[in-house]
């Protein structure tokens, strides 16, 4: 069935035992290793246990050929059950943000309390820059047998005529990988291709998600808008809108002491 969870790949750093466990989940074309320092970090300065979540299509986790919040959500939410956890704290970035709001709308029993990171429950950058990314990816080549780093430069060149930032190529460069002596992208172009408008968008809900939950952009980020207000006010009436000064939308890269203190001023006092 269209609606089938796929089984996510996933990483725990145990915390504190009795504090409840948090869940994290990346941005497009992002794996769990995107914030893998904030975990360390979080677990070191007293939080519960934190998961690392490759979403699907992302990382280590199975391609599928849907990729829409629904069925994202509901991967996270399978995940939860098999690893016996019953209540959260969610933190998504970005288009991890919009699948943990999805899940919040519709398990909110699931998550006591929600960060989305510099992202809103709107629809957010025009789909041809992603498109446009994506179709450079694709028309990367490689010959066999280079090194590593010679690999991620050649790929590199060929992007930058489209990705112009050297920091986002760096970022999806992370995607490129060796399997069995070939260079490939571990994330599934197809699927996000034909899903991209999906995922730039978000759900319709007439429900709403009455736990606290904490919306962190970054001051240099057009993603968390004051136009965007009365659609997070309607669907997370207990919703506080942050910005991070001097942060772009990478939040936890750009400035992520400021960024680990937010989220632990957020989470419920031991």
């Amino acid at each position: 069935s269209p609606s089938r969870a796929v089984p996510l790949a996933h990483v725990e750093l145990e915390g504190v035992g009795d504090r409840l466990p948090l869940v994290l989940l990346h941005g497009l074309f992002g794996s769990h290793g995107n914030f893998q320092t904030v975990a360390k970090t979080l677990v070191r300065r007293g939080s519960g246990k934190v998961l690392l979540v490759d979403a699907r299509n992302h990382g280590g986790s199975p391609h599928s050929p849907l990729m829409t919040y629904e069925a994202m959500s509901l991967d996270v939410q399978h995940l939860l059950s098999h690893l016996g956890i019953t209540k959260c704290i969610l933190l998504g970035h970005s288009m991890g943000g919009k699948t943990a709001m999805t899940l919040a709308l519709q398990w909110p029993d699931l998550v006591e309390r929600l960060i989305s990171v510099d992202i809103s429950p709107v629809s957010t950058a025009p789909v041809s820059e992603f498109s446009a990314y994506i179709s450079a990816m694709k028309l990367v080549k490689i010959p066999d047998g280079l090194s590593r780093s010679a690999a991620r430069q050649l790929a590199d060149d060929q992007l930058s005529p489209v990705v112009q930032l050297p920091q986002l190529r760096q970022f999806l460069l992370t995607n490129l990988v060796e399997v069995e002596g070939r260079y490939v992208w571990r994330v599934n172009l197809e699927a996000i291709s034909h899903h991209l408008a999906d995922i730039m968008n978000f759900p319709v809900f007439h429900k709403t998600y009455l736990g606290p939950a904490l919306f962190l952009g970054g001051s240099k980020s057009p993603y968390i808008s004051s136009k965007d207000y009365p659609e997070i006010q309607r669907l997370f009436p207990k919703a506080d809108v942050q910005y991070i000064e001097g942060a772009g939308h990478i939040v936890h890269q750009d400035k992520f002491e400021e960024f680990v203190t937010a989220v632990l001023n957020f989470l419920p006092p031991p």
